[in-house]
């Protein structure tokens, strides 16, 4: 695909880098574990450890134990599990992942949590950080706290060049901050938007309100085109994450500036920039992005 100036995107070399699972890694992980688990009913509920970055709830086996699951999809980077009676939501955290796994799998360290669907079918999560969560609610989830304030999903017909043109008058933040905010729209992480803003030829630290509408209609379309290929191609390699189905993603093989920094920039050769944005790893090639 045609990246800044019309050049051709060339797949770079990946170099391994540790982030957190990011909307296409979490894209992945429903669709590998969903056909496993939904339309199946919940036999145990199997917590090893309560104490992640919110308590996991102390009667989460009493309020799913015996219940179906009916569906599981995702919000921004959340996965929500939905019951008759709630819905479970669960977020990976810095470093979690999702696994089917069987029932006489035996739990490592850092597998805080099991849900038994039958002997072959356990969905276990793993999370070294601690910093992942999981939730009961039973109000509508538009009204969760977690989700209320959620700007669009960036593969939906809402998430425009219009739409991020008019969001972004008077901003005064520099845009890959603007755009990872997930008020203006959710899930695109600083992967996505390193490489993002690479393609549609803008430099991240440019003020939001700079952004001119043909600019606007063009990186919406990047992200759009990015967060879609991640998530064909199963998501991001990273250190900690490893998808539904135990294998990792590929995604990471063709990243063009994220990690790569003092490296050749794949479009025209110059030496890519790297810098701390909003204490998040910014790369960028000052030849291509303007």
């Amino acid at each position: 695909m045609p990246g800044a100036g019309g050049a051709a995107m060339v797949p770079a070399v990946f170099q391994p880098v540790l982030a957190m699972p990011e909307l296409p890694e979490v894209e992945t992980s429903c669709r590998g574990v969903a056909p496993h688990i939904v339309g199946r009913s919940v036999k145990q509920v199997i917590v090893r450890n309560h104490q992640l970055r919110w308590p996991i709830p102390e009667d989460l086996d009493e309020r799913l134990g015996g219940r179906k699951l009916l569906g599981l999809s995702r919000r921004g980077k959340y996965m929500l599990f939905r019951f008759r009676s709630g819905h479970l939501i669960m977020h990976l955290g810095m470093s979690g992942s999702v696994r089917i796994v069987a029932a006489d799998t035996e739990p490592q360290k850092h597998d805080h949590l099991d849900l038994v669907f039958g002997l072959d079918a356990v969905l276990r999560l793993t999370d070294p950080r601690r910093f992942g969560a999981v939730l009961w609610t039973d109000e509508p989830l538009e009204q969760h706290k977690l989700l209320a304030h959620l700007g669009p999903e960036p593969l939906s017909e809402e998430f425009s060049g219009e739409y991020l043109f008019k969001a972004s008058r008077g901003r005064k933040q520099a845009l890959k901050t603007f755009i990872m905010d997930s008020k203006v729209v959710v899930g695109v992480g600083n992967i996505y938007a390193n490489e993002s803003l690479f393609l549609a030829g803008i430099r991240p630290r440019r003020a939001a309100g700079r952004l001119r509408q043909r600019e606007a209609e063009e990186l919406a379309e990047q992200i759009k085109q990015v967060l879609s290929r991640a998530i064909k191609q199963g998501g991001t390699t990273l250190k900690d994450f490893v998808g539904g189905d135990g294998k990792p993603g590929y995604f990471a093989q063709q990243l063009n500036v994220y990690g790569r920094d003092g490296q050749p920039c794949p479009q025209c050769g110059n030496t890519l920039k790297g810098i701390v944005l909003a204490q998040r790893a910014t790369v960028y090639c000052s030849n291509c992005q303007s």
